[in-house]
């Protein structure tokens, strides 16, 4: 590493011209990288809804429904010609209405009161609209237009155009809220007014790399898109943090600027990379979901983790060396005072805390698995801050809910679509059915029905029901409701019928990712135990360690339950993985300085000194992601995100709480173990038998003229300056 950062100080200024550069050309790049905002579009091909929304676009021009558009105020003929004007608007392919479920030339008395409340209540007309999802933006455009803002429209193709503009403002909101909130705390906690510029220019520029990169997917996920640069800033922000701290400690030893980044770099190497491992094999277990947001979330952030790892690696050294003297006439005392009698309120408080802590966390792990979710993205846009949000609910509220579901079945047989046509309006919940055999009826020829209406209803192979249905997903039953309509198509038609929908689409989701839970789970655990193994060359540290920060985990997704919260449950996927990946760090940074203490000091003593020297850094870290975290669940319109935020903000804060108050319990109390499980442990006053006498471990106590034990001049020094006030 000595000849590398010498090489790279050496043409500190190519290498800082280099990055730049790439930061400007990726900056333009991205943005030109598309955003997706379809819940649906992320399902595996294998779904069925998938393979059935395949079937109806080679078979119909028309799509499943997906708008929904409330006029006031209007008469029968009036509705009549909205719905004319709605179909001539650009990126309209139907629109559907009362007309086209009962004869709204007999009088309405004569027709099923249900169905035509659907679509006619009270003097206020709802239109089922199918807009071509290639032209959406258009189409959305132009039916506004048409109803003006006194009216309402909601539906998928709504959300999807609106979010985009949406979530662009909400990121920009979010970005100017979290920069300069993060760079405060830096300036917090340095000993330089400088550092933090240099801190927030180094992962900048990794996050403008890893937006700009995201070229190479072509299309990026909503939640890649809006939570990335905010996780990227908050979870890197330690890298940069360990390796000028490790800078700074080595010219107060005296070393030369450019000897003491050599040495630092050297130094902090492995404790940068192997908290980078752990945090990208963390998102890199998203890459195994079979919901495809994660494998889009997985990859884009690895990408952005490495990233970060190179800018701080390469990019900080020169940049810094390149601006020491700056960081030194900005030198300042602490601002924070020590935490020498915090630590010895810890050491106080640490049997209670340890004991109600393994009260909680199993009445935690039950209260997580009994959680109730939204699997899908039909509650993701109903903020009222939004016109959407405000559409979506007076429409809710007027005309309650409603669904539609494409049901497809062979064609031939006008008796049994007859027949299945009156068994599905014989369900309770399903409001209208648009279909030939309800909508024409079995006496008239297809001869001799408009060519618009008989497209919309028969195709080459399949005749065509469009069902709407008055349930929604907020509805204990909802996934019954949907089995039970599936089941009549497969009572007369078998494995033959197409069935597609927001609610079926759903219920795929919900299928695929409660798959994925224990899967992604698994794998995140399985990465992190082996670095950690790797790293402390220890088969007990690791397990202690993923403990920890999954009992915070637990605790953090328990509370839901008991504030009676309903979780989306791509965030709940999401935030277990993302929290032990971005968290554990702590834990690391806390289990290295505590056995280097440990090798001159009794185990209580080796604690103590741990937190007095650990404290800052780790409640650094943890207030960066709470605040991003929490400003990300505070600021953003998109459910999801705000929900993620919220769980990544507490997470931190739960992560922090367990490894400072809870984690040197465990190290105390499992010392005995940690000693006899850990490679070349020299912990003080084991003496010949930790030396590699009989029966010892093989490792050389630190008190000892033993190889295993002895230290150098520079590392006993900087030991003693942490020792002797430094940390304080």
């Amino acid at each position: 590493m000595e000849r590398y950062t010498q090489f790279l100080l050496k043409h500190r200024i190519q290498v800082i011209v280099l990055f730049v550069a790439a930061a400007a050309v990726c900056a333009v790049l991205s943005g030109l990288v598309g955003v997706n905002y379809k819940f649906a579009d992320y399902l595996p091909e294998k779904a069925a809804s998938t393979r059935a929304i395949d079937v109806m676009e080679e078979e119909y021009s028309q799509a499943v429904p997906n708008m929904r558009v409330l006029i006031y105020d209007v008469s029968i003929p009036e509705a009549l010609e909205y719905k004319e004007r709605l179909k001539a608007a650009e990126g309209v392919q139907e629109v559907n209405w009362l007309d086209d479920a009962v004869n709204i030339y007999e009088p309405l008395e004569m027709a099923p009161q249900k169905t035509v409340d659907e679509w006619y209540k009270d003097g206020n007309a709802l239109f089922s609209v199918t807009v071509d999802e290639e032209k959406e933006d258009e189409a959305v455009a132009a039916v506004r237009e048409i109803i003006g803002d006194e009216n309402c429209m909601s539906g998928s193709v709504v959300e999807s155009v609106i979010a985009a503009s949406d979530t662009a403002k909400d990121v920009q909101k979010i970005m100017l809220l979290v920069v300069p909130i993060i760079f405060l705390i830096l300036l917090i906690t340095t000993n330089s007014w400088f550092e933090p510029v240099l801190f927030m220019i180094t992962i900048g520029v990794a996050i403008l790399i890893n937006m700009g990169t995201n070229m190479i997917f072509g299309t990026i996920s909503f939640v890649t898109n809006a939570a990335g640069p905010v996780l990227q800033l908050a979870v890197s922000m330690d890298y940069s943090i360990f390796l000028l701290h490790r800078f700074e400690e080595n010219r107060n030893l005296g070393l030369k600027a450019e000897e003491a980044m050599c040495a630092a770099v050297k130094q902090s190497v492995g404790s940068i990379l192997s908290s980078g491992l752990t945090t990208v094999t963390g998102f890199l277990a998203l890459v195994f979901m079979s919901f495809q947001i994660g494998p889009d979330l997985g990859w884009a952030m690895s990408k952005a983790i490495v990233f970060s790892l190179i800018s701080v690696l390469c990019f900080l050294p020169a940049l810094a060396i390149t601006t020491y003297r700056l960081i030194d006439r900005t030198r300042h005392r602490p601002l924070v005072p020590g935490f020498g009698g915090f630590a010895g309120l810890v050491m106080k408080v640490r049997i209670p805390l340890l004991i109600l802590t393994l009260l909680v966390v199993p009445v935690s792990w039950l209260a997580q698995n009994q959680n109730s979710f939204y699997y899908g993205g039909s509650e993701v846009y109903t903020s009222e801050a939004t016109q959407l949000g405000r559409d979506t609910k007076a429409i809710r509220e007027l005309y309650g809910t409603s669904n539609p579901v494409v049901l497809m079945v062979p064609r031939g047989s006008l008796e049994k679509e007859a027949a299945m046509n009156a068994e599905l309006l014989e369900l309770d919940y399903v409001t209208s059915v648009i279909s030939y055999a309800n909508s024409v009826g079995n006496s008239i020829p297809s001869d001799f029905v408009p060519s618009d209406t008989l497209s919309s209803l028969y195709s080459a192979n399949y005749s065509r029901f469009i069902l709407t249905l008055d349930t929604e997903e907020r509805e204990a039953d909802w996934d019954q409701k949907v089995n039970a309509i599936r089941n009549i198509g497969e009572k007369y038609y078998g494995n033959e019928i197409q069935y597609a929908g927001d609610l079926v689409s759903t219920e795929d989701l919900k299928t695929t990712i409660t798959q994925d839970n224990l899967k992604v789970n698994l794998l995140a655990i399985g990465f992190v135990v082996c670095i950690l193994l790797v790293n402390f060359k220890s088969i007990s540290l690791p397990l202690i360690l993923t403990l920890v920060i999954e009992a915070s985990i637990w605790i953090n997704l328990g509370l839901p339950y008991f504030s009676g919260n309903r979780l989306f449950y791509i965030g709940y996927l999401i935030i277990s993985t993302v929290q032990l990946g971005a968290t554990i760090d702590y834990a690391i940074l806390f289990t290295d300085r505590y056995l280097e203490f440990r090798k001159e000091m009794p185990k209580k003593d080796a604690a103590r000194q741990t937190l007095k020297a650990c404290t800052l850094s780790i409640l650094t870290s943890s207030l960066v992601l709470t605040l991003a975290g929490t400003i990300l669940g505070q600021v953003s319109t998109n459910g999801v995100l705000s929900q993620l935020g919220t769980l990544i903000g507490r997470g931190a804060v739960l992560s922090f709480v367990l490894v400072i108050f809870v984690l040197p319990s465990l190290l105390i109390l499992l010392d005995g173990l940690i000693r006899r499980t850990t490679l070349n442990a020299g912990f003080h006053g084991t003496g010949k038998r930790a030396a590699g006498g009989k029966g010892g471990s093989g490792a050389g106590s630190a008190g000892t003229d033993t190889p295993g034990g002895r230290k150098s001049e520079g590392e006993k020094a900087e030991e003693r300056n942490v020792l002797t006030g430094g940390a304080d």
